[in-house]
């Protein structure tokens, strides 16, 4: 891993691609801030669901604010240790939020009437930062269509699919997170099952767009030996 380390900081084509790939994950979030902002004005009524209204309200507040962290936690892990996959992933998350930002314009429903509300007292350092990285992604109030908490782990999984102990990490979190979302009233059934059909064409897109940073991050470890 030195190695890599040492090695990449030199190669310029690295460092404008990770530039880049910071620059447009910024945006996104100051694009997805709007966006939520206009979505959660626009708020309308609730309407009713076959699952939720057939299941009671859980309490999923510590699982649903501290889980998505510790899946961060891992890609981070990953990247450090592989840096070839920081542009992929950087640029990844920026399109998804980005895309998602635009969907949550669309249509204005408002939450469930019966859902689990996200503790907010909690002042110490991990459930600020949590919060704040909720907020600036998927806030949970008037952006629900497509569930975000579902869509990009299964976005990381198509990424990482060739890397199987994250290829499952990502796609049982998509799952698991799916489900707490269901289970605590905080998305609409059809936002957690379209989020994988919706994710699957971004992830299209992605190849699409960028050959060459898909190219870096599945190239073999002895490239960054």
């Amino acid at each position: 891993m030195r190695n890599r380390w040492k090695i990449l900081p030199s190669e310029r084509k690295f460092i404008i691609s990770c530039l880049l790939g910071l620059v447009l994950l910024i945006s996104s979030f100051v694009i997805n801030y709007y966006a939520q902002g206009y979505a959660l004005t626009r708020e309308s009524n609730s309407v009713s669901d076959i699952v939720l209204s057939n299941i009671p309200t859980f309490n999923v507040d510590v699982l649903f604010m501290y889980a998505p962290l510790l899946l961060g936690l891992a890609i981070a892990i990953s990247c450090v240790y592989h840096p070839r996959r920081i542009p992929l992933v950087l640029k990844s998350v920026a399109i998804f939020v980005t895309i998602r930002a635009i969907f949550i314009t669309f249509t204005h429903l408002g939450p469930y009437p019966d859902h689990a509300i996200l503790d907010s007292l909690d002042f110490n350092f991990f459930h600020i930062f949590s919060s704040s990285t909720n907020f600036f992604l998927f806030s949970g109030g008037g952006d629900l269509f497509f569930s975000g908490h579902t869509g990009l782990p299964f976005l990381a999984a198509l990424l990482y699919w060739d890397d199987k102990p994250m290829r499952y990490i990502c796609l049982g979190s998509s799952v698991f997170f799916g489900i707490l979302a269901l289970l605590g009233h905080l998305h609409y059934t059809i936002d957690v099952a379209s989020a994988f059909f919706i994710t699957y064409t971004i992830y299209v897109i992605i190849i699409k767009l960028l050959p060459d940073d898909v190219t870096l991050f599945k190239s073999q470890d002895s490239i960054d030996q």
